[in-house]
């Protein structure tokens, strides 16, 4: 769809249907993943998923831009089918040793309200970026009906971060949410006060992968019945600490690759976090829940991401408004970054069940 679009309507459709669809993958991977593997090597499944990432995010923006410049966008999109449908049709006939369980008698009701809160998050998006007064009550109406309608899409107390499950999923998207946020700012940062080439400030993102391959080869190491808690706060620990060294980029005449090893050592963090999360989740789920936990995270890490990025954006628009952006507008951005990493280490301790 998106390869065959005539307009941007098409192509933001197609889009969207590929978030439904990457969605629906990734929550049947965890839970294939708790049906397959036992507890004790389910660390070393999720390395081995955080592992598959880094090839195309190394390989995949170089191949991709030398389609564009000399073959064409489209192309980009009509390739994926070719990776995506073999590895699938050779999973099948395994797939169905892995089956079962019940429906959920919720079903209905956690998809309204999962259209509800995504009509929530657009809300919030559009209304910040308007950097206006009607914009921040469009927000501010969107913030609600994003709170009310997700908590019908996250196990109970995970607003309040009860101890356990629910803040475990939290912690999520609290991770998430600060090492992204930051990440959309990056590369534009670079450019804008550094002058570097749009080609140096993607690499500067893109050999992360390795980093948070590493992180996540450190945490296999534990056993899958280890308590995730400290893990994860080490890793929101470091990623903090590491976002706070990027505005020394932009404020110092320091060289810009020390950006390059400030973000390298913030994936390792992430490598460390994000993967335990998810074996916490599966410790403490019972089977039946296993599905509608791994959604969770997913609808944590995302709805969270957009509530903090958008909210950056907000301070980046108003200082284009203003005056420009300028190198301490970024240091700014970057700090409130940090500040949610902080905020997830000093909360990593509420994984933990209270009888433990």
């Amino acid at each position: 769809m998106a390869g065959f679009a005539p307009n941007y309507l098409v192509l933001v459709s197609g889009r969207a249907l590929q978030g439904v669809g990457g969605g629906a993958i990734i929550v049947a991977v965890y839970v294939l993943i708790a049906r397959a593997y036992p507890e004790s090597l389910r660390p070393k499944a999720f390395l081995l998923l955080s592992t598959s990432w880094v090839v195309p995010s190394l390989v995949g923006p170089v191949v991709a831009g030398w389609l564009t410049d000399n073959i064409g966008w489209r192309v980009v999109f009509w390739l994926v089918p070719f990776f995506v449908i073999p590895p699938l049709l050779l999973m099948l006939p395994r797939m169905g040793a892995y089956q079962g369980g019940t429906p959920s008698t919720a079903f209905e009701k956690r998809v309204v309200a999962g259209i509800v809160a995504t009509i929530g998050l657009v809300a919030i998006q559009d209304g910040l970026a308007r950097a206006s007064l009607m914009g921040v009550v469009e927000a501010v109406i969107g913030l609600v009906v994003l709170m009310v309608s997700g908590k019908y899409l996250v196990p109970k107390g995970a607003l309040r971060m009860a101890r356990g499950l629910p803040a475990t999923i939290m912690m999520r998207g609290i991770i998430a949410a600060a090492f992204f946020s930051a990440e959309v700012f990056v590369p534009l940062a670079l450019v804008e006060t550094r002058g570097v080439s749009y080609t140096i400030a993607g690499l500067t993102v893109a050999v992360s992968a390795v980093f948070w391959s590493v992180g996540s080869f450190a945490q296999s190491r534990l056993s899958g019945e280890t308590d995730r808690a400290p893990i994860v706060r080490l890793g929101a620990l470091i990623t903090g600490a590491c976002l706070l060294t990027l505005p020394l980029v932009v404020l110092t005449s320091l060289p810009v690759w020390i950006a390059s090893v400030s973000w390298a050592m913030g994936a390792f963090g992430m490598g460390l976090a994000i993967p335990s999360v998810s074996v916490q989740t599966l410790r403490l789920s019972p089977e039946p829940d296993q599905g509608m936990n791994s959604a969770a995270l997913q609808i944590v890490d995302s709805a969270l991401v957009v509530v903090v990025t958008a909210l950056l954006g907000l301070f980046y628009v108003a200082a284009v408004a203003g005056s420009g952006a300028t190198p301490q507008t970024y240091a700014l951005l970057w700090i409130l970054s940090a500040t949610t990493a902080f905020v997830g280490a000093f909360l990593a301790p509420r994984m933990r069940p209270p009888s433990t």
